[in-house]
C-alpha cells in the first residue's frame, strides 16, 4: 500500500505543479487514497522531495537529485544563497528563515554536508531549526553561514 501510494505521489508531482502538501493530499484523495497530512509529510521526507522555483514566482515539488557535476558543498551554497533570508541563534539552537516553501530543500542540503556539531535539524515551510552540541558551535556555525549569504 505504502509503495503504491508513493509511486502514485511521484506520478502526481510529475503531472501537476504541486505547491503545497494540501494540494498533494487532495490529489491523492482524488485517486482514492485515504491519507492524512502527516502521512503525506512522511512520504515527502522519505522520497526526498524538495520544492523548486517555477515560472510566475511559484514553487513545485520535485525529487531531489544530485547533479553529477556539482559537488555537495556547491549545491548547498547555491540553494542557501537563493533561499535563506535570515539566520540567528540562541544558545545551542539556530533559526534560519527562508523564502516560503524552501525550508525543506535548504534543510536537506544542510543535512547532506554533515557539518560538525549539528545534532539535528527540522524544517517547516519557511523556518529551519538546527540544534548544535554547544553554544560555541552555534556561534561558529552562524558566523560561517552568514559568510555564504
Amino acid at each position: 500500500m505504502k509503495s503504491h501510494r508513493q509511486a502514485v505521489l511521484l506520478e502526481i508531482i510529475q503531472e501537476y505543479d504541486i505547491d503545497t502538501q494540501e494540494e498533494l493530499l487532495d490529489k491523492l484523495r482524488e485517486k482514492n487514497f485515504n491519507v492524512t497530512q502527516a502521512t503525506v509529510s512522511r512520504d515527502i521526507n522519505e522520497l526526498k522531495l524538495i520544492k523548486v522555483p517555477i515560472a510566475n514566482g511559484k514553487y513545485k515539488y520535485t525529487v531531489a537529485q544530485k547533479d553529477e557535476n556539482m559537488d555537495t558543498q556547491s549545491s548547498f551554497k547555491t540553494i542557501f544563497k537563493t533561499a535563506v533570508r535570515s539566520i540567528d541563534f540562541a544558545q545551542n539552537m539556530i533559526v534560519l528563515k527562508t523564502t516560503s516553501g524552501m525550508a525543506q530543500g535548504v534543510c536537506y542540503e544542510l543535512d547532506s554536508i554533515e557539518l560538525d556539531g549539528i545534532l539535528g535539524t527540522i524544517a517547516g515551510d519557511d523556518t529551519i531549526f538546527v540544534v548544535t552540541s554547544s553554544n560555541t558551535k552555534s556561534a561558529a556555525l552562524v558566523s560561517e553561514l552568514k559568510k555564504i549569504m
